[in-house]
């Protein structure tokens, strides 16, 4: 049986070889056999979470028909808050211990703001440009990090912003800039704008993600308490459609509060475990590709020549500023 789970990970040579090694050596193959198994595993986590989290823009798109933005928020926080509270409760790790309570307010809003910005924008543009503006965040991060922290603003850096810039061009506009001052050019703008806010929340989270999964979920417990309480005065805004809802509107709010929520954020930090964090931002652009076939498949959104090219070159935006902040990492 040893020498059965060893063979599925060792090419041939070294299963031969494994009998005449000691016991100290073997425990070494064994060392090395189990970082491999975990980085694989990290990477399959990672991807997960890109793919669930890129199945959000699509069934928020869908819910939208069914509810307005502000309950639809509501609502779904609403749901993550309670399922998160009683999670860490059942596991008996719930406690109020959050070193930097103004850090978690201003998490807490910035949150807020981001998704108010998305969603109240995902009415009146498509769900692919959605999935590739926010996820544009990444760029953000790399322009704002040197003067939030001071960070070194390199060659690889301006070369992916550029490319980030021409791929915002390409997908807002499609080439005709007649649309300039009409209505899906200014959701577009709005959603870059919740790109920027939340490459704010990225930066200052840090604080929180660089620690163990039991304190990060439970730091990131209390950010979502936070952000439920302030979307809560919005929903003056929400209109009749804030309650009863369809079961449509519930599935939606229920799958975007647990399965884009709860399960690829909880998936995302055990990858970083095994990963660094440039190398899981470059697996996440499987949310992208997800959101936008499924955008294209189920939502029978419109794809042009180039609105492909810009996609394209969001992609090579984000992939250029991650590997910058990897390479850098290394050097020190």
């Amino acid at each position: 049986m040893l020498f059965d789970i060893v063979n599925q990970f060792l090419p041939q040579k070294f299963f031969i070889k494994l009998a005449s090694y000691d016991e100290g050596k073997e425990r070494r193959l064994w060392l090395l056999n189990s970082l491999r198994t975990n980085k694989s595993k990290a990477i399959f986590f990672t991807i997960l979470a890109g793919v669930l989290w890129g199945t959000s823009f699509p069934v928020i798109k869908i819910g939208l028909t069914y509810t307005d933005p502000f309950a639809f928020l509501f609502w779904r926080f609403l749901v993550s808050s309670l399922t998160l509270i009683i999670a860490m409760g059942v596991l008996r790790k719930l406690e109020f211990k959050v070193e930097n309570n103004r850090l978690l307010v201003f998490l807490g809003i910035t949150n807020a703001v981001g998704y108010l910005l998305q969603y109240v924008a995902m009415n009146y543009t498509t769900a692919a440009k959605a999935a590739l503006f926010i996820n544009l965040s990444a760029m953000w991060v790399a322009i704002l990090s040197p003067r939030l922290l001071g960070e070194s603003f390199s060659k690889k850096k301006i070369i992916g912003v550029l490319f980030g810039l021409f791929g915002i061009v390409f997908v807002s506009t499609n080439m005709d800039f007649s649309t300039f001052g009409q209505g899906q050019f200014l959701a577009d703008f709005t959603l870059i704008c919740s790109g920027v806010t939340w490459a704010v929340f990225m930066i200052y989270n840090k604080k929180f993600v660089m620690k163990s999964t039991s304190a990060t979920f439970q730091s990131m417990t209390w950010v979502v308490v936070m952000t439920f309480a302030t979307i809560v005065p919005f929903t003056v805004l929400a209109g009749p459609r804030f309650f009863p809802l369809t079961s449509y509107a519930w599935l939606a709010i229920f799958w975007t509060a647990i399965v884009c929520w709860v399960l690829p954020y909880y998936l995302w930090l055990e990858g970083l475990k095994h990963l660094s964090a440039s190398t899981s931002t470059v697996l996440l652009l499987s949310e992208i590709v997800i959101a936008v076939v499924l955008s294209v498949i189920v939502l029978k959104e419109p794809i042009t020549v180039f609105s492909t090219i810009g996609a394209f070159f969001i992609v090579v935006a984000i992939a250029l500023v991650s590997i910058n902040i990897n390479s850098k990492k290394r050097k020190d």
